[in-house]
């Protein structure tokens, strides 16, 4: 009887130790649960705002193509303006007017896609620091050296549209250098062409129209289905007549034609031909009289 009844004490004694251990392992689940639902919480809030980022990137894409199609538009007539013999001078001047106010007013739009360019690229480098920042309150292990980090390539979409403000806002050498290192970093991204002819048309920009005609070369033969393919042979056409490589110049522009024909790119082609008195195609030669 003795014996049973330590047995019993034993036994409740083991039962009552017990059930801390017990709560505490319980109290961990919970813990544990609420860390995962937080941290899917926070999944699904990135996960949103990247797809917000997504979507005003692609309208500030949007808007800065437009704005430069609409500033070629405009540089082909100022062309045909200063190239046009009518008599009519007053008309003339007051049209070249009216360009120029237009073109006063896309490089204001510009300045305003590039500040809300770097706005985007700010938000989006805050929010990369924020989740690449090591967990608070873990220290280093002990005899471990600090290595020092390789220098590493921002993000494709702020690096791209950190060179795409610095070329709205007229920094061709940042721009270029930032372009580069896009393509070189992400060469095989939907945006490679677009960096790739951004490049080029820096160069043409800064009169460096051999340069040019080669860089927009790059886009038509490595990226002959990116949305930038219309644009880079127009500019091709367009530096080498610059280069006064005339036959060549015409077959680029007749060749844009062909391929894209109810591109705004085409139109600026026909009247750049228009300009030089010439047709969209070649002539056919009349067949000769036995």
């Amino acid at each position: 009887m003795k014996h049973n009844l330590q047995f019993l004490c034993a036994s409740a004694l083991a039962l009552a130790l017990s059930f801390p251990a017990f709560a505490a392992n319980k109290d961990m689940i919970a813990l544990q649960t609420q860390v995962q639902q937080l941290a899917d919480q926070v999944q699904r809030l990135q996960q949103a705002n990247d797809e917000r980022f997504g979507a005003m990137r692609s309208l500030l894409e949007q808007n800065t193509d437009t704005l430069n199609r609409l500033s070629n538009s405009l540089d082909a007539i100022s062309h045909s303006l200063q190239t046009s013999t009518t008599d009519q001078g007053g008309k003339v001047d007051q049209v070249s007017a009216q360009v120029q106010s237009l073109h006063d007013s896309v490089d204001e739009l510009k300045a305003r896609m590039a500040k809300i360019s770097k706005q985007l690229d700010d938000m989006a480098a805050a929010q990369q620091n924020l989740q690449s920042a090591p967990p608070g309150g873990q220290p280093g292990q002990p005899g471990q050296a600090t290595q020092p980090q390789q220098p590493q390539a921002p993000p494709p979409d702020v690096l791209y549209n950190q060179a795409l403000s610095d070329y709205n806002g007229g920094k061709y050498p940042l721009a270029s250098q930032e372009f580069s290192d896009y393509i070189k970093y992400y060469g095989n991204t939907d945006l490679a062409g677009n960096a790739q002819y951004y490049l080029a048309d820096i160069e043409y920009r800064n009169g460096n129209y051999q340069q040019a005609a080669q860089d927009y070369d790059k886009v038509l033969e490595q990226y002959p289905s990116g949305n930038k393919a219309a644009a880079a042979q127009l500019k091709k056409g367009y530096a080498l007549l610059q280069l006064d490589q005339r036959d060549a110049g015409v077959r680029e522009l007749r060749a844009l034609i062909a391929r894209y024909p109810k591109s705004l790119e085409a139109q600026q082609a026909r009247d750049r031909l228009r300009s030089l008195g010439l047709t969209a195609t070649a002539s056919k030669p009349s067949p000769s009289r036995r």
